[in-house]
């Protein structure tokens, strides 16, 4: 088992609801792969550099996890799948 960090944007125009349920999904995922999330921070709208998909904010939110490493590609092809989500990065800890 690894230490990973999570960042994922989503979409600005999402709901509190809508996000926790994006939120959800992820760490759902995480344990069905037989990892742990270990904390969960979301640091709200922010501004990004430039624009994704005609966005200029996203809701940022950090996501420290523990996986195997055969279970990440299959994390990343869940994330890349979610249209509410605009962009990831998956970065090893440590």
């Amino acid at each position: 088992m690894r230490s990973y960090e999570l960042m994922c944007i989503i979409q600005p125009d999402l709901d509190e609801a809508a996000t926790n349920g994006i939120l959800e999904k992820v760490k759902g995922w995480i344990v069905e792969s037989g990892g742990s999330v270990d904390k969960a921070e979301v640091w709200g709208r922010r501004r990004m550099a430039y624009s994704i998909n005609k966005h200029r904010e996203g809701q940022y939110v950090l996501l420290n996890v523990t996986l195997k490493p055969t279970a990440v590609s299959e994390l990343e092809r869940n994330l890349r799948y979610q249209e509410s989500i605009m962009r990831h990065m998956l970065s090893t800890v440590g």
